[in-house]
């Protein structure tokens, strides 16, 4: 008997402690909604109560900061996302304002170029890539038969002489550049106390800079001479700048002079040019022929025409 009563007893004070909670919980329950009156006093009824309700209010609490902590997150995360990206397109922008800054730059200054050298017919091109086998000697521009340009036309840039067109195709056309080997143009020294002619050339061993050969031994010629494209050929027009000596050495024979030169144009940056499709290079004046002395004419009607201006000349006071 004594061990059914001891199996009994955990049972009934199972129950008990479930009608307890069952009992506390509907209490709770009724008087927070105020559908519940205890015959107990008020304070009673709040000492009870109160550690439910402050247990409540903290969950309530926690749970209202939790959400609003989450919302500030999220509404953050959004805003630094677009930050970003704002960021990103600004950058572009940047880069794109710089490039058409740059663009307009170089353009502007063919177009003063172009209203200087009004003896050329000057149209613009732009660098679209270069040959790989011939990389520092061979570009290729976006302008080709369709727009006028033929073989042998001269290239330049408003600093100086870049090439001249080897090869002219529908939409596009090669550059043979000063700095390839088989180039050659003719020049001559700007400064009027040398004047001395030479022909430049692409250097083999120094793919940069091109020479001057074919100058005599003993030419005036000296660095930092300017030299410009002597007319001569006819490809390339009088005038143009080339480069300027940078050192001077003799050749192998011993007999004449090589100019090493310092392009007047920076190759490697090299993007935009002009093509010169047309010359208006004034021809030379026709040779005067000289006052004749009376009695030794050998052109009467030369002679007819001096004796007025002559007659003129004496009766002036």
């Amino acid at each position: 008997m004594s061990r059914v009563r001891r199996e009994k007893n955990p049972r009934s004070k199972l129950w008990l402690l479930l009608i307890v909670l069952v009992s506390v919980f509907c209490i709770v329950f009724f008087a927070a909604n105020g559908r519940f009156r205890v015959p107990v006093s008020s304070q009673a009824v709040s000492l009870v109560l109160s550690p439910f309700q402050s247990a409540i209010g903290w969950v309530s609490s926690q749970v209202t900061y939790l959400e609003s902590e989450v919302w500030d997150v999220i509404t953050l995360h959004e805003q630094n996302k677009m930050l970003r990206n704002e960021v990103t397109q600004l950058r572009v922008q940047n880069l794109q304002a710089s490039e058409y800054a740059s663009e307009n730059a170089r353009l502007r200054e063919l177009l003063d170029y172009k209203n200087t050298a009004t003896q050329f017919d000057l149209m613009a091109a732009r660098v679209i890539g270069r040959e790989s086998a011939t990389w520092s000697s061979m570009i290729i521009i976006n302008r080709g038969t369709l727009d006028g340009v033929r073989d042998d036309m001269p290239v330049v840039t408003p600093q100086g002489l870049v090439g001249r067109i080897v090869e002219a195709g529908p939409n596009s056309s090669k550059v043979q550049l000063i700095l390839d080997p088989r180039s050659s143009v003719g020049t001559l020294v700007q400064r009027a106390e040398s004047r001395v002619n030479g022909i430049v050339e692409g250097d083999p061993d120094n793919p940069t800079m091109p020479r001057m050969v074919n100058i005599p031994k003993t030419a005036d010629v000296v660095e930092g001479d300017v030299i410009v494209t002597s007319g001569f050929g006819g490809v390339f027009p009088k005038g143009l700048t080339v480069g300027i000596v940078s050192t001077l050495k003799m050749d192998t024979g011993g007999l004449l002079q090589v100019a090493v030169l310092e392009p007047a144009v920076d190759f490697q940056k090299l993007e935009d040019v002009a093509v010169i499709t047309a010359s208006r290079e004034a021809p030379p004046d026709p040779l005067q022929p000289p006052v004749q002395t009376p009695g030794t004419e050998t052109d009467p009607a030369a002679a007819a025409q001096q004796q007025p201006q002559a007659a003129q000349a004496e009766a002036a006071p």
